[in-house]
C-alpha cells in the first residue's frame, strides 16, 4: 500500500524562491531567464501582483508546485507553471491553477492566458486536459528589451 503524499497549497511569497528555484531546476525543458527569474526578477513580480501567486509545500516543507501569476489590470497570465514529478497526477497542478483564477476574479480580472512551449507535451497535455482553449486565431510576438535577460533551458 502507498502511501498518499499530502501537501499544501499557499499564497508565494519571496521567502519561497530557493525551493522554487530549485524545482524549476529539475523541470525538463523548463525554459529559465537569466534577470526575470533571477530573486530579484521573481520579488518584483510577486511586489507588482502580492496575492495571485501560489505554491504547493509538501509535508516535509519542500515545493513540490508553483505559478507565478499576475495580472496587468485587464488579462491575468500564468507564468511557470509546475509540479514535481513524483508529485504529478495528485490534482496539484489543477488545485493552484484554481488558486490562481480565483485570486484574478477576486481582482476583476476576466481573463486568463498562458503560453505553453509547444515540445511541453506534459504541460499541453495538461491544459487540454483541464478544458483551456488552444488558440489559433492570433500569432505571438516578442521584443526582447534586454539582451542579459537570457533564457536557458534545463536539459
Amino acid at each position: 500500500m502507498t502511501k498518499m503524499k499530502k501537501y499544501e497549497i499557499k499564497p508565494m511569497t519571496i521567502d519561497d524562491y530557493e525551493g522554487l528555484h530549485a524545482l524549476w531546476m529539475t523541470i525538463h525543458g523548463f525554459g529559465i531567464r537569466s534577470i526575470d527569474d533571477s530573486r530579484i526578477g521573481v520579488e518584483r513580480f510577486l511586489k507588482r501582483n502580492p496575492s495571485t501567486s501560489v505554491v504547493a509545500v509538501a509535508e516535509d516543507g519542500s515545493i513540490v508546485g508553483g505559478i507565478l501569476c499576475g495580472h496587468d489590470g485587464r488579462r491575468g497570465c500564468l507564468y511557470h507553471v509546475c509540479v514535481r514529478e513524483d508529485y504529478r497526477r495528485l490534482g496539484i497542478g489543477k488545485a493552484m491553477v484554481v488558486y490562481c483564477m480565483n485570486a484574478l476574479k477576486a481582482e476583476e480580472i476576466n481573463k486568463v492566458s498562458l503560453i505553453a512551449f509547444t515540445k511541453n507535451d506534459v504541460g499541453n497535455a495538461f491544459w487540454n486536459c483541464i478544458g483551456w482553449t488552444k488558440r489559433l486565431d492570433l500569432n505571438y510576438y516578442d521584443f526582447t528589451l534586454n539582451e542579459a535577460n537570457i533564457t536557458a533551458f534545463n536539459k
